[in-house]
């Protein structure tokens, strides 16, 4: 197996006898439904803490479209929405994690009811979507193809009202504070103020994903994979890196940035054709359209292929304007920018990374293997996704394991005691070995390298040349310390990309959303997980 990447401690120096300090209970970082629903757990009985390096609203949760997956709908089951998500998950779904996110739902939809969230109805029911996968509608969503910006904004609302909550946003943390293999907080950055330490009783990771390590994504340029390149260098374990969840459906008009095109649309009856006109996802899976995100992208990618062409096209031209508004405003509005009428046209559409399966290895209650530190949302692996992401079950999780996780830090911080200010915790200065570069060209070059070599399709060679190339980019990095967040959000994608390439590399089958063109087939004995961590690799 390739050695795991040996970065330093830390990524600036700095002695914790000269910085001020700043204490809170719980330590919180990052704004979306993860880190807010822990927030929030929390503060009844806790101070808490919430830190985002951009705005509250900058991250995922504000730009999720298609809902949050609950089987509460009539004629649906904890057992149906449970053995969908096994299902989807490619037989490596933890079944305990699973089991907590469908049994708890319905108490967490109400919970954000009662924040403030306003699902939308018929009537008086709910209006429930399906989406691929599911085998039911089950898909709860808020003013349209909103649903995640209101409940950001429930969320967020909600936590600025509370008295034990306070934010600082624009503060970038660098890294985690440990000793004798305990977080203590955070090392953070802000312009105003440069470095401070926040010290904490529980520290709770809830960074997001990494989708900008993909020159393709739909993620916002904050999802640069800060939260897992810091809990690596801090020795955590790290758990199903190699899965990666490309969505099929992001607008393609050349140059500009993709934009979601929410997996609801197909739910209600759009369909993807190629340039002549023929509908083709019923050639690669009987479910067509609501076929699993993994086959609906590699099907869009074959079609792409064959027909030599950047996107194949989503037609929804079958239903009225006026319903198109209503439904999916966010959808309508954007692509009038462009003036594409869906009422009229098909939406030229093309795969994109999108959210990230792996990350920090936490269990049920949030705990990482670092003593008090939690993760939670898209940074942390609960591993209730297996291989693959049943849709809308993303949100879903964030907030039941971050409500989990805030109830867990909140009752460890009863049992402990005020901390002493540290005296003991340093970065060393590191003398850089190689001259200056242009951090946007490395940049622009690893997401490049990352969406043609570590992307929907992958064999050992490519893999290969992307660590090879990688490491190459490393050694002119990582030996640099920066003074502000560019340098050091370059130095954690490139860490980032280097572990998702090095498990991709290890697992030779293809499963999920991991396709290997020179292993395609799914095998009996890679029903297990790559755990990374600072000491090697391990399989669980």
């Amino acid at each position: 197996m390739d050695k795991p990447l040996k970065l330093r401690r830390y990524l600036v120096h700095f002695s914790s006898h000269n910085l001020p300090q700043f204490f809170t209970d719980v330590l919180v970082i990052g704004t979306g439904i993860g880190g807010l629903s822990a927030a929030l757990s929390a503060a009844d009985s806790a101070s808490v803490l919430i830190t985002t390096k951009g705005g509250k609203n900058d991250g995922c949760t504000n730009q999720a479209q298609g809902g949050i997956a609950a089987p509460i709908s009539p004629g649906d089951s904890l057992q149906a929405h449970f053995d969908d998500t096994v299902r989807v998950g490619c037989g490596i779904c933890d079944d305990a994690a699973v089991h907590v996110i469908t049994e708890e739902a319905e108490t967490c939809v109400r919970q954000l009811m009662g924040f403030g969230v306003e699902f939308d109805r018929n009537d008086e029911d709910f209006s429930f979507t399906r989406e691929g996968g599911h085998s039911r509608a089950r898909i709860l969503h808020a003013n349209g193809d909103a649903t995640g910006r209101a409940i950001q904004e429930a969320l967020v609302r909600r936590a600025m009202q509370h008295e034990n909550i306070s934010l600082r946003q624009q503060s970038y943390v660098i890294d985690l504070l440990t000793l004798d293999g305990t977080c203590h907080g955070a090392l953070i950055w802000s312009p105003q103020k440069g470095l401070m330490m926040i010290r904490a009783k529980q520290t709770i990771l809830a960074t997001g994903g990494c989708g900008r390590v993909y020159r393709e994504t739909t993620n916002p340029p904050v999802a640069t994979g800060d939260g897992i390149a810091m809990a690596f260098r801090a020795g955590a374990k790290l758990q199903d890196l190699e899965f990666f969840q490309f969505h099929p459906t992001s607008l393609y008009v050349a140059g500009a940035a993709r934009a979601l095109i929410s997996e609801s649309l197909r739910g209600e009856g759009a369909i993807l054709i190629n340039k002549k006109g023929e509908r083709f996802m019923t050639n690669y899976h009987p479910d067509g359209e609501l076929a699993p995100r993994d086959m609906v992208s590699r099907g869009i990618l074959q079609e792409m292929k064959k027909e030599g062409d950047t996107h194949v096209l989503l037609d929804v031209t079958a239903r009225p304007r006026s319903y198109l508004e209503e439904r999916f405003p966010t959808i309508t509005r954007l692509c009038d920018e462009f003036e594409i009428d869906i009422s009229k046209s098909p939406i030229p559409v093309h795969p994109a990374a999108h959210y990230h399966i792996g990350g920090v290895k936490t269990d049920l209650y949030g705990r990482t293997s670092i003593a008090n530190l939690l993760a939670c949302g898209e940074v942390a692996c609960t591993g209730v996704h297996g291989a693959n992401r049943l849709g809308s079950n993303s949100l879903l999780e964030s907030v039941v394991f971050g409500r989990r996780a805030g109830v867990e830090a909140a009752g460890k911080c009863a049992g402990m005691e005020e901390a002493p200010p540290l005296h003991s915790i340093q970065g060393l200065p590191q003398e850089p070995a190689y001259g200056n570069l242009s951090l946007a060209d490395v940049e622009n070059s690893l997401i490049s390298l990352m969406w043609r070599s570590v992307g929907i399709e992958r064999d050992g060679k490519m893999l290969d040349e992307a660590l090879e190339m990688i490491t190459f980019w490393c050694r002119y990095v990582m030996d640099k310390e920066f003074d502000n967040p560019q340098g050091w959000q370059l130095q954690n994608m490139l860490a980032v990309g280097r572990l998702i390439a090095m498990s991709a590399r290890q697992r030779e089958e293809s499963r999920g959303v991991h396709y290997r063109t020179d292993f395609p087939n799914s095998e009996e004995q890679w029903k297990r997980h790559v755990v990374i961590s600072q000491s090697g690799e391990e399989w669980l």
